[in-house]
């Protein structure tokens, strides 16, 4: 990869703070746009803006082709069976928001159960407790072991007959853990209970081909795959998106409508109420092609030899404990010095022009797993470089250096 070039595309890389040449090291929360992206969004607005699937008007025809034709874009991305079985949504959130509620409502009783992980995000637990108040479900969780992976033997413990639904990350947003997925499906599948996957942190850095995997649903959001914020996908297989009832009503989720009744559209449109942000949509599909052009396999080699640099790195400094030691891990380093709280170490980085996440990072039960209230968090891109991690690094030991 030339990575002077691919800096060039991403104009805010070559921004200051504080003075200071920014290094953007907080990509596992939102990545930076190339151009194409930006520029996509505005080339729709100056030349293609008209609302998409109700129009016969030239503008609204041309909207409604570039839409779809990004659906497809988005299927062959991660090789889904048809372009039906992409749902547009706001993000990773609302499609699984989507998931829980229709499929709980069609599928769930009083009693029944789902089976989560103690490493996901608030959206992936959040969604599901609406549905325990709601419905009378129940959430199992699967416990991980010290290096951050899920015991695998004790998740196949929690499968009962009330199993009706397993949903699981692909790669932990703290601990970088990816998860075998693979094994899990299968797991599942042997007892005929569908998986959802949550995607948000590894459709960027992985090829993701979902009839391999076999998986029932899986969910990513855009602003995560450097396209726009506001538009995801929710990928599910047709066989349960047929069965399951609509989220939410309005137009373009009917065929007919009476005050005796109303008929459903067909799939993809039965989950897409409402005006869809159809801009980003188009973006978000110019996001994919720039980084099929690029290629995942060269992003995820690089990438993997970033975070192995970054971690051994890290690891040479006094009082260093890093959080998700699994030796299959993407993309993120979470992690604290001694005694030195992560919003101070975060902030103090941020002074020196490097960007970090601290807190949390919406996985406040994985905290109390760990025994902590939060870490630093430095995630890398394809955009990032090994200079730009001896500038993090530098950093990290200043302020080490401060507080001794």
């Amino acid at each position: 990869m030339d990575i002077k070039k691919i800096r060039n595309d991403f104009p805010i890389l070559s921004s200051t703070v504080y003075g200071k040449p920014l290094i953007y090291l907080d990509n596992a929360a939102t990545t930076q746009k190339p151009k194409c992206v930006v520029e996509e969004i505005e080339n729709i607005y100056y030349t293609t803006n008209a609302n998409v699937h109700r129009g016969v008007h030239y503008l609204s025809q041309r909207a409604t082709d570039l839409a779809e034709e990004s659906r497809v874009t988005v299927q062959q991305y991660i090789n889904a069976k048809h372009s039906r079985e992409i749902i547009f949504t706001k993000g990773t959130t609302e499609s699984i928001n989507l998931v829980a509620h229709s499929f709980c409502q069609q599928f769930c009783t009083a009693g029944d159960e789902i089976i989560i992980s103690a490493m996901e995000h608030h959206a992936n637990i959040v969604s599901w407790q609406l549905q325990e108040a709601i419905r009378g479900i129940k959430l199992r969780v699967i416990p991980i072991n010290e290096k951050g992976e899920l015991k695998l033997d004790e998740m196949k413990k929690l499968i009962s007959p009330k199993t009706r639904l397993i949903s699981i990350t692909h790669i932990s947003n703290v601990l970088g853990t990816i998860n075998p997925i693979e094994e899990i499906i299968e797991i599942a599948h042997s007892r005929h209970i569908p998986v959802l996957i949550d995607a948000a942190q590894s459709v960027q850095h992985i090829a993701i081909d979902v009839q391999q995997l076999d998986c029932d649903f899986l969910v990513f959001s855009g602003h995560k795959l450097y396209g726009p914020n506001g538009v995801g996908a929710l990928y599910g297989k047709e066989k349960w998106l047929n069965r399951m009832p609509p989220y939410q009503g309005g137009g373009e989720m009917i065929s007919t409508v009476s005050f005796k009744g109303t008929k459903f559209n067909e799939l993809p449109f039965k989950f897409e109420a409402g005006t869809p942000d159809y801009p980003a949509v188009i973006a978000l599909a110019a996001a994919i092609k720039y980084i099929k052009n690029i290629g995942l396999d060269s992003i995820k080699a690089y990438e993997d030899e970033l975070l192995k640099y970054c971690t051994d790195e890290l690891l040479k400094i006094e009082g260093i404990r890093i959080f998700g030691t699994s030796d299959k891990k993407s993309s993120v380093i979470s992690f604290l010095v001694g005694n030195i709280h992560h919003y101070d170490m975060g902030m103090l980085l941020d002074k020196m022009g490097i960007a970090v996440r601290t807190g949390h990072h919406c996985a406040q039960p994985l905290m109390e797993e760990l025994g902590i209230e939060g870490t630093v968090r430095a995630s890398v891109a394809f955009y990032n470089t090994k200079e730009e991690i001896d500038q993090f690094i530098s950093g990290v030991k200043r302020v080490v250096s401060m507080f001794r």
